[in-house]
């Protein structure tokens, strides 16, 4: 896949959702530039902006684009097909998906009832954010993740920004589909609590997560996780960014009943996992078996695969590059101002 002219396409899909003008200023700038932008971010009473790794540049067509309310409710009316109130439900969370597998995180007033958000209005910012997917990313590792035909329990790690999610996506859709000679077909459960693995839209994923995938979406995760399990006897059970006590219970419940976990968690490292009480004690009880730590480097992803069935010091570590050439968007770096 050229990556390149897959970014633009998406880029212009999302664009899709901005009132006219805006629209016609973003699609106006170079193929280079849209093929880094992650984000269309628009405030109330500011400028439009797009979001360039950690940069956000101003757009204008000229004169300036300024953002006014009525800006922010079409691009919500545009979003949710002129029917706001039938994602209520994501829009009180704070974000929806829509076709495309495109995320608008919403900010503005809560209102409450019952001191429960019931939902957000007058909404004051929106952030679009890009959904992209980077098929083959996770091939090259697959081998290394498997010990006599059996997919061993997988932990992926790094800071945040580097690729955890793309990784556990491609990966689920290897485990799913099966990989010719390394392993056959597995029934994967994917608890997507945030919408941002498989990108559900009325019911569809919008990101190819394989053939053999059951994704719960929107539900917190260790419910989600007990749910698949009870109810849909899946081989791997995978989750994205375990961030509480109840996900690593859920975790450590699924493993003794001898489902195989895929998950990702924020870290700098094994060294960096060990410090904290949460992940100290979701290694100390081999949950996971492997375990794969990106870093970025000269442009690039590498990938170091861990056994955390050794002893750190008698760990051979295996590497290997990502499968694609990182841009400066993956990479993190600003793009230029326009």
């Amino acid at each position: 896949m050229d990556f390149s002219a897959y970014a633009v396409r998406k880029f212009v899909e999302a664009a899709e959702l901005l009132p006219r003008e805006m629209r016609c200023a973003v699609l106006r700038l170079p193929e280079e530039v849209q093929a880094k932008t992650e984000e269309f971010r628009l405030r109330a009473g500011r400028g439009l902006t797009i979001a360039c790794g950690d940069a956000e540049k101003l757009i204008t067509n000229g004169q300036g684009l300024s953002v006014y309310q009525s800006d922010l409710d079409m691009v919500l009316e545009i979003a949710t097909q002129s029917s706001v109130h039938t994602a209520f439900e994501r829009l009180r969370n704070g974000f929806v998906t829509v076709r495309g597998g495109h995320r608008i995180g919403i900010c503005g007033t809560a209102v409450l009832r019952e001191g429960e958000i019931r939902t957000i209005s007058p909404v004051s910012s929106l952030a679009i954010r890009i959904a992209r997917e980077v098929k083959g990313a996770g091939e090259p590792l697959l081998p290394l993740l498997i010990d006599k035909g059996a997919f061993r329990s997988t932990l992926i790690v790094s800071v945040p920004g580097a690729g955890k999610t793309t990784l556990l996506r491609d990966i689920v859709r290897c485990l799913s589909g099966g990989l010719s000679n390394v392993i056959r077909p597995l029934r994967v459960g994917l608890a997507d609590e945030r919408s941002e693995v498989a990108a559900m839209y009325q019911g569809v994923p919008q990101m190819d997560v394989g053939a053999h995938t059951d994704v719960l979406d929107g539900c917190p995760k260790a419910a989600a996780m007990m749910m698949l399990l009870r109810g849909l006897n899946p081989h791997v059970l995978a989750s994205d960014e375990i961030t509480a006590p109840e996900d690593v219970s859920a975790l450590e419940g699924a493993s003794n009943c001898g489902v195989s976990l895929l998950a990702t968690a924020h870290g700098a490292g094994r060294e960096d996992l060990l410090t904290r009480p949460l992940y100290r004690g979701l290694l100390e009880r081999r949950i996971f078996s492997r375990m794969i730590l990106i870093r970025l480097k000269n442009g690039e992803r590498v990938y170091e695969v861990i056994s955390l069935e050794e002893n750190p010091e008698e760990n051979n570590a295996e590497k290997a590059n990502a499968p694609f050439s990182e841009d400066e968007r993956m990479a993190g770096q600003p793009c230029s101002a326009y």
